[in-house]
């Protein structure tokens, strides 16, 4: 279940970037944020993992924000392989990186609360 609710989470989080950032669009209703979510979530975890381990000393110098440059970049890559999802450059893909990361952490977070 907490999959099911972090996937729909992460389709939520990308409609709230396709709302405040130019530059990000998704062409499409519900199904295609959560097909953009999906394959995002793919992505991130198979190349963002290999590539956050293989940058972990320049996240520890930037604090942890080049993970947003990670993120920004795990974004394109999602854009190049959907049809659905267009990412113009590179400042709009670390904005809405940002929003994501955010929204995504809000959820995590609001979970754990729930939970105690």
């Amino acid at each position: 279940m907490g999959l099911l609710i972090r996937w729909v989470a992460l389709a939520f989080s990308m409609w709230i970037a396709t709302l405040v950032v130019p530059g990000i669009t998704v062409a499409g209703g519900v199904t295609t944020y959560l097909w953009v979510a999906l394959l995002f979530g793919l992505i991130n975890s198979v190349f963002g993992s290999i590539i956050k381990v293989l940058t972990f000393p320049v996240s520890i110098v930037t604090f942890g924000l080049f993970l947003l440059v990670v993120n920004a970049a795990m974004l394109s890559l999602t854009a190049r392989w959907s049809e659905k999802l267009e990412v113009n450059g590179f400042w709009s893909a670390l904005f809405a990186s940002l929003i994501i990361s955010v929204i995504t952490t809000i959820f995590k977070s609001s979970k754990k609360l729930v939970q105690h």
